[in-house]
């Protein structure tokens, strides 16, 4: 096992594209309005100098370097299932904007999820990307690795504004085609932008230490499971568009049309020619709460489960709406 005196290096390179990275906004295809503020990057120097400091740089270390601490050969405990990082999908330690952005994270919880069907503390849903994406046990949730975890979003949190929508805190809106989803294109797609970080198989790149991935897996026994955030097509789709290809694609400068970015998605995430660890739990006990991507029924509309994992999705919104029901995605 490498010593953490590797990985704090590359956290000070990470802080140093934080700060490179300061002030740069986006409008993207949402209206600027006189309460948007632009994107948000916590200086790591203020950090406080105090035990809780020491509990925030921790939170903050496991969200880039989970594997190390809490993954199958954690120095700190064994939790994680696979040696994915928190800041493969939460980039930045959570604070890149519309990277599934958690700088308000600590601010909106507890609240109601639709995907269990109840209200969740921010401890659960930790937990549930624990469980999920890294597919591993849960944190118990007074345990020093929880507690930091918690720490490190209450201070990103209190950098911003709270009556004020910061920009990239959601997904980067994207256009839904009017046509499914295409992952035979998608795979095409795939080995043109993709495989060069994520491998020819999907099997991720794995980093010289052979503690965590660089480049994580995206099917296969080490990947997220089934009914993870990034195994819904919509989901993943707005996500891809934001951040990918890794080297290259910037929020406010895309390499991907919106069409590409679905097909993409559609691919890595069709479960006909990609297994996955575990199956999916029951998720969306509730039909009229269920996302419109989520690739499993029943629902409370007539279209097929194909329809649903891959669209297209404006017939399906269209219906719900006419239901006087609100689309979730």
């Amino acid at each position: 096992m490498k010593s953490a005196k590797g990985h704090i290096i590359l956290a000070i390179i990470v802080s140093a594209v934080f700060a490179c990275r300061q002030g740069t906004s986006v409008e993207g295809k949402k209206s600027v309005q006189s309460d948007t503020i632009s994107a948000i990057f916590p200086d790591t120097l203020n950090m406080p100098k105090s035990k809780l400091g020491e509990a925030v740089r921790y939170g903050r270390d496991l969200f880039l370097f989970t594997a190390y601490y809490i993954g199958p050969e954690g120095v700190n405990g064994k939790y994680t299932g696979n040696k994915i990082n928190c800041t493969h999908c939460h980039q930045w330690a959570g604070t890149k904007p519309f990277s599934f952005n958690l700088m308000k994270s600590h601010n909106r919880y507890p609240m109601y999820r639709a995907r269990e069907g109840k209200v969740l503390s921010l401890a659960e849903r930790i937990n549930n990307c624990v469980t999920r994406p890294h597919n591993g046990i849960p944190l118990p949730l007074d345990s020093k690795e929880m507690i930091a975890m918690l720490s490190y979003l209450k201070w990103i949190n209190e950098t911003v504004p709270k009556d004020k929508w910061m920009t990239g805190e959601e997904a980067l809106p994207v256009e839904f085609p009017a046509k499914a989803s295409n992952p035979e294109k998608g795979s095409r797609l795939y080995v043109e932008r993709c495989s060069r970080c994520h491998g020819a198989n999907g099997e991720g790149r794995m980093n010289a230490d052979s503690v965590s991935f660089l480049y994580p897996p995206l099917w296969g026994d080490q990947a997220y499971q089934p009914g993870s955030s990034m195994h819904r097509v919509i989901k993943q789709a707005q996500w891809i568009k934001a951040n990918m290809p890794f080297d290259s694609a910037k929020w406010d400068k895309p390499v991907l049309t919106d069409e590409e970015a679905f097909d993409i998605a559609a691919f890595v995430n069709d479960d006909r020619i990609h297994s996955r660890p575990n199956p999916a739990t029951l998720d969306f006990p509730f039909p009229e709460d269920k996302a419109i991507d989520y690739g499993k029924g029943p629902y409370i509309d007539t279209f097929s489960e194909a329809q649903h994992k891959f669209g297209p999705y404006e017939p399906i919104m269209q219906y719900w709406k006419n239901k006087g029901l609100k689309p979730r995605f």
